[in-house]
């Protein structure tokens, strides 16, 4: 997609999605035979709900035909959020991973996977989990030290909703 695209759509679709309460992650088209996909991928604090997807799919319709930002070729539009195990790039990402078990890769070369506590401008505080029956211990790292990072999947995490009732 060019960069003068790219531009376009997000000028275009950022307040369609802010006026929902969203934040839009990303925009990406590509090609499947001879049509075009184009992806839309929103998320807020509180997670996105199908219903939402839903309602900003028809509300981006409409706006993309109104314009010509697509051009005249044949184009499938997707609405969707972020995946279980996306990637943190955001800080607003790892605000909204908290509680959550991540995999972080450090500028150094070490591989951590531990959970998120708190966030603040300059770092995360972690708590690593024990090695065999020993306690976990506690982990401050500062956002230039990650190199990536990425939410795990956990089968039996107790979900914040289960805790509070």
């Amino acid at each position: 997609m060019s960069t003068t695209q790219s531009d376009r759509l997000r000028g275009l679709l950022e307040p369609l999605v802010s006026a929902m309460d969203l934040d839009l992650e990303e925009i990406e088209v590509s090609r499947a035979g001879r049509r075009r996909v184009l992806r839309i991928v929103v998320d807020s604090d509180e997670g996105v709900e199908l219903d939402a997807c839903a309602e900003l799919s028809r509300v981006i319709s409409q706006k993309l035909d109104e314009t010509d930002v697509m051009g005249d070729e044949e184009y499938v539009l997707e609405v969707s959020s972020p995946g279980a195990d996306r990637p943190l790039t955001e800080h607003r990402h790892y605000v909204r991973a908290t509680g959550r078990l991540a995999r972080f890769q450090l500028q150094a070369g070490e591989e951590l996977v531990a959970r998120i506590l708190t966030v603040d401008d300059e770092g995360i505080d972690l708590e690593v989990p024990g090695v065999k029956g020993r306690r976990p211990t506690a982990r401050r790292i500062e956002f230039p030290e990650i190199a990536k990072a990425r939410v795990e999947i956990e089968f039996n995490r107790k979900d914040k909703k289960e805790e509070e009732a």
